[in-house]
């Protein structure tokens, strides 16, 4: 099994290409947002971590953001906690699918916290910032000060872009597609 990591900035496109290579995908936001609701011991952790923010079982968005932001280092707090709980599920889903040819993680801290492995193909999603942002302002819960205290935690993009094996131009267009298919012919 090969493992496929895929990098960029928020708003990208990670997730939609993540999904157009075909192979399972580990999706990270998705996880948390199912830690979130489901699980009762992060929730407990989270009550005894920030008092002041956490009270009512499931953990909500909103708890989150006003957690963030009252103070900037309640996000690390927050990130230790729930990132546990990730990287198990994580670990989970590549023992269940160790027998796949390749699998994709979209995972937005990929590098930041120390998950990917040496022999990982990292594929760097660059887009146009404009673009980027105004599709995140379009998102429900888009909250400026949040994006940008994600930002400040993450590597440079061009740190990342370097790091990477391949380059995805994400335009919003079909041609992702086609590059996908021919990155995906490069890999076998």
């Amino acid at each position: 099994m090969k493992r496929i990591g895929i990098l960029g900035d928020i708003g990208s496109g990670k997730t939609y290409i993540a999904k157009c290579f075909g192979y399972p995908v580990f999706n990270a936001d998705l996880e948390v947002a199912k830690i979130y609701k489901n699980n009762r011991k992060v929730f407990q952790k989270l009550k005894k971590e920030l008092p002041n923010y956490f009270d009512i079982f499931p953990v909500k968005k909103k708890e989150i953001i006003d957690a963030i932001l009252s103070n900037k280092k309640n996000l690390k707090k927050i990130i230790k906690i729930v990132h546990y709980e990730v990287r198990k599920k994580m670990n989970y889903f590549l023992k269940k699918n160790k027998h796949k040819k390749f699998v994709v993680l979209d995972v937005p801290l990929l590098l930041e916290n120390k998950i990917n492995k040496k022999k990982d193909i990292l594929i760097f999603v660059q887009s146009r910032k404009s673009e980027a942002l105004k599709r995140l302002k379009k998102r429900k819960n888009f909250n400026d000060k949040i994006f940008n205290s994600f930002k400040r935690i993450q590597l440079s993009l061009v740190l990342k872009k370097k790091k990477s094996q391949f380059i995805i131009k994400n335009n919003f267009k079909n041609s992702v597609k086609v590059r996908v298919k021919e990155i995906i012919k490069d890999l076998v």
